[in-house]
């Protein structure tokens, strides 16, 4: 028997955990905010060591991706969802379609997409029991895996960081960490590599680090050493709450700008402290909006790859903003960031009332 229970939350417009035995589905739906359109976020599969764990990571990501929306531009809302699970082990057809089943229940106020755990493939299994689902692949109507926007959206916000601390566009003689070479991270690899730069590289899979060293000139080190060297540009581009009590201490950058969702552990706190230790955060819903802004472009009557590489121009825009803004009134940048997603959603709301 499936158990769906609606889970009170002042912050969201509406949170929902799905249980259905049967299947082992174990499923949390987070909608923060609608204003701007219907809301939209991928499906993340984790092992969460526990209910309230992944109640939090739902939270933050689906709040997340209602600014992220705002500040890109595009209508639509921040939503967001998690599956309970290794999605090496536990992942199969039924259990897919048992979430795609959920999703309905929304009735298209949440649409569904990849994240972390999930694939391509899995949406097109998600999408035999729902229409709202977007990332399919080519072949079955969709634009495919939104890596390629991503990370060439998280390269212009790095280029943004670096024209405001270092005043070049130029990343030549500058060093980086990427930590996380998944898709993502191996496509952002290939833009910052054709600098003179020094690159170094840090992954939980071995084979990530093989094929990466396989690839281009780079230098592999250990979580541990990433935030024991000392280097220009951080680049998150794995698991969130990366910066916390403990590497914020340690870590020795310039620059924290990578695609990675929820960066800070603590987001008031953490902030306070990079902006007091002067190094440069670029917000991570503001960075990495290419896949969300690509995603976008697929509920166009005309979709364009070519199109969607100048929209995403927008991430460097907003980050030079936000940035401008943070050195003149020494405010934190994610809060600067959040202020002005706030004020997109606030005049929406006024013209709306007119």
């Amino acid at each position: 028997m499936k158990f769906i229970e609606e889970i009170n939350q002042k912050t969201h417009e509406k949170v929902v955990y799905f249980h259905d035995p049967k299947s082992k589905l174990e499923s949390i739906v987070a909608i923060h905010n609608t204003e701007l359109g219907p809301s939209l976020g991928g499906c993340r599969m984790r092992n969460y060591s526990s209910k309230k764990v992944a109640l939090s990571d739902v939270l933050r990501l689906s709040e997340g991706m209602t600014y992220k929306a705002a500040l890109a531009g595009v209508k639509l809302g921040g939503g967001k969802a998690v599956i309970f699970g290794d999605p090496q082990i536990d992942k199969n057809d039924k259990l897919l379609e048992s979430f795609g089943t959920f999703i309905e229940t929304f009735k298209g106020t949440y649409i569904t997409a990849e994240d972390m755990g999930m694939t391509v493939d899995d949406m097109a299994v998600i999408n035999r029991t729902t229409k709202n689902v977007t990332g399919l692949s080519q072949e079955k109507g969709g634009s495919g895996n939104p890596a390629d926007f991503t990370s060439y959206g998280t390269y212009l916000g790095i280029k943004a960081a670096v024209e405001s601390v270092f005043s070049t566009d130029s990343l030549d003689g500058l060093s980086i960490a990427v930590q996380g070479i998944g898709s993502v991270g191996l496509k952002l690899i290939d833009y910052l590599a054709k600098y003179d730069t020094k690159i170094y590289i840090s992954d939980i899979k071995i084979e990530n680090i093989d094929e990466c060293i396989a690839k281009y000139d780079v230098i592999p080190i250990t979580n541990d050493e990433l935030f024991e060297l000392q280097y220009d540009i951080f680049c998150p581009c794995a698991v969130g709450s990366i910066i916390n009590d403990k590497t914020i201490q340690t870590i020795k950058c310039k620059i924290i700008a990578g695609a990675a969702n929820n960066v800070l552990q603590d987001y008031q706190k953490h902030g306070e402290i990079l902006l007091k230790k002067n190094i440069l955060y670029a917000p991570d819903y503001v960075i990495n909006a290419g896949g969300l802004i690509n995603i976008y472009n697929e509920f166009k009557s005309e979709y364009n790859r070519d199109n969607i590489f100048k929209q995403l121009e927008i991430i460097y825009e907003n980050l030079m903003k936000i940035f401008n803004i943070s050195k003149k009134n020494n405010i934190p940048t994610n809060k600067v960031s959040d202020e002005l997603a706030l004020q997109v959603i606030k005049n929406h709301k006024l013209i709306n009332k007119l």
